[in-house]
């Protein structure tokens, strides 16, 4: 079996295929619409911020981003209310 030698030159950028855009949850697209009572996942929490899952625990543990909610062992919620007043800089307590 003979292998190709290789090659030091990058796939140009033009070769490689597009990446996948990630869809947009519900809650994020209507999150104007949402009531103050209602909750979202950590994904909407994320895009809101701009920031990554484990950033977003980061900030939560500083008290930069309101604590979530457990709803069950595997799932955390934040209220709308509390966030919208996070994005505002205004106190969320």
């Amino acid at each position: 079996m003979r292998l190709r030698p290789a090659s030091s030159a990058a796939v140009p950028a033009s070769r490689l295929p597009a990446p996948a855009a990630a869809p947009i949850p519900d809650a994020l697209r209507n999150f104007d619409a949402l009531p103050d009572a209602a909750n979202v996942r950590l994904p909407v929490v994320c895009a809101l911020f701009g920031i990554s899952p484990p950033t977003a625990w980061r900030w939560v543990k500083k008290g930069t981003l309101p604590a979530g909610r457990k709803l069950s062992v595997a799932c955390t919620a934040w209220n709308v209310g509390q966030l919208r007043k996070a994005l505002n800089g205004e106190a969320w307590q």
